[in-house]
């Protein structure tokens, strides 16, 4: 050992956070490694353990496409927009589908990866970003299949198909608001983990999928639109199939409502932090 040279070892210090706004989003960027590691095993333990594989991912859009053509398209005859049922359900059971997925994965995996939590540190707002973030795979497979019933239509995307990542993206966002909401909610009482099924499969018919939003009359559509998926599913009908204009009014609130949320569930995320490896 050199003369002078330090024999004490490096000490570092974790605290919890002290602001309401101390978000530490930063230590996100840092253990951005660890992130991918956690999107990719989704993706594996997903397709891998499988026995139909990628399948699924166009499997389960496919088929609910077709009952919703049979029920409400051909039985209940709802009109479409102008458009072939098949295509104007299934342009809207793509956002929702990877919408139910990322929230399922997002409120649940601080209970999924409990082991993880206890064991090391890390910033554990990865785990919903990281739950959020692998459904993708399945959505873009999922466009594959749009893709091909819109050609079989005769039906090609414009323009406004290059503002198809935005509306992902902001479906994302919304997933994620309710996971930071609902995943410390989990940790404490695994109530919300049986009853998010319910919950979404409710929410999916409050949301223009098998109907369209001119179906709401026009004075109740604005509080209709609360509901956020509603402004996310016409943007995302617009962007796919470039029919009119979009229902600004409807999108207005959405976004409005997702940013509220999200900012909400990060600060009430951060705050419950501390508490995780000791409750869960």
């Amino acid at each position: 050992m050199t003369a002078g040279a330090s024999t004490h070892p490096k000490i570092t210090v974790i605290r919890p956070s002290s602001g309401w706004f101390d978000l530490d989003l930063g230590a996100v960027w840092r253990y951005r490694e660890l992130l991918f590691f956690l999107v990719w095993r989704e993706v594996k333990i997903r397709y891998k353990q499988a026995a139909l594989g990628v399948a699924w991912a166009i499997v389960q859009p496919l088929f609910t496409v077709l009952i919703f053509t049979t029920i409400f398209g051909i039985f209940a005859r709802f009109p479409s927009d102008g458009l072939p049922y098949p295509v104007f359900a299934l342009a809207a059971v793509l956002p929702w589908t990877y919408f139910a997925e990322a929230l399922r994965r997002g409120a649940t995996g601080l209970v999924t990866d409990a082991e993880l939590v206890r064991k090391i540190y890390f910033p554990r707002l990865i785990i919903p970003v990281a739950g959020v973030t692998s459904p993708l795979v399945d959505f873009l497979f999922g466009m594959l299949i749009l893709i091909g019933v819109m050609a079989w239509y005769g039906l090609s995307p414009g323009w406004t198909i290059l503002l198809l990542p935005f509306w992902l993206l902001i479906t994302l966002a919304l997933a994620l608001a309710i996971g930071l909401w609902l995943g410390p909610i989990n940790v404490r009482y695994r109530d919300v983990m049986h009853t998010l099924p319910f919950i979404t499969q409710v929410w999916m018919f409050a949301t223009p999928i098998v109907y369209p939003l001119s179906m709401i009359p026009p004075k109740w559509q604005a509080l209709y639109s609360i509901n956020p998926m509603v402004g996310i599913v016409e943007g995302f009908r617009w962007s796919l199939l470039g029919t009119g204009m979009p229902n600004l009014l409807s999108i207005g609130i959405s976004f409005a409502v997702i940013a509220i949320a999200l900012a909400g569930g990060a600060v009430y995320f951060r705050k419950m932090e501390r508490s995780f490896a000791d409750v869960i």
